[in-house]
């Protein structure tokens, strides 16, 4: 297993279709990369949920998850499940965030997820954020999309913890999806650890990558 750096990272975008995606597909990533990185910029977007109780849970979980750093979140207010019919508004969303940032990493759904929204965000982020690295998170869900990985981030078990009791008390509205529990997580966390030699770790897809070996 090759372990391969980002450097020293200033700025990150992360972004979901819903309020909770970033934090169920890369909450542990944040943790990891806030504690290292103090002072880091982490501008959020998220296209649905403005307004309404999912928002001020987000504002909450994302300050939990993103310890120590100077955090903007933007949340829109597109409907849940309705991305497609709404795609000028998302393309819209996403070219505003990217006029504002030049980041050193980009967390975004995967662009093989089986659901319509993240799947359409997907493809805008790598559209928009063509020279910069793009993991694509996953969220386990009924739909049973989960592949194979191409990088792991090892987690360690304490803030894998963190990130379920984080999940747990930011996100009451979610608390009666059958999914969402801490088996669920703990459990994809366990799997992706054992593929990546760790105890646990978060997995993400990698679309295009490019690499610089000559210094």
């Amino acid at each position: 297993m090759i372990r391969l750096g980002a450097g020293r990272l200033n700025r990150i975008v992360a972004v979901g279709a819903h309020c909770d995606d970033i934090a169920i597909g890369a909450g542990g990533t944040l943790l990891t990369l806030c504690r290292a990185h103090p002072g880091l910029r982490v501008d959020a977007l998220v296209l649905s949920g403005g307004g309404s109780e999912r928002e001020q849970e987000e504002r909450a979980a994302l300050a939990a998850f993103c310890p120590g750093a100077d955090l903007g979140l933007t949340v829109h207010k597109l409907p849940d499940g309705r991305l497609p019919a709404h795609w000028d508004e998302a393309k819209g969303a996403v070219e505003e965030l990217r006029a504002t940032t030049e980041p050193d990493l980009v967390l975004a759904p995967r662009t093989d997820d089986a659901h319509q929204d993240h799947r359409g965000l997907a493809k805008l982020m790598t559209t928009a954020f063509r020279d910069h690295l793009v993991l694509g998170y996953e969220i386990v869900k009924w739909d049973g999309d989960l592949g194979r990985p191409s990088a792991y981030q090892p987690l360690a078990p304490e803030i894998a913890e963190e990130k379920v009791r984080l999940l747990q008390e930011h996100y009451p509205s979610q608390q009666h999806r059958p999914w969402y529990d801490r088996e669920a997580f703990l459990g994809l966390a366990r799997i992706r650890g054992i593929e990546s030699n760790a105890r646990y770790a978060e997995a993400f897809a990698v679309t295009k990558l490019t690499l610089d070996l000559g210094e």
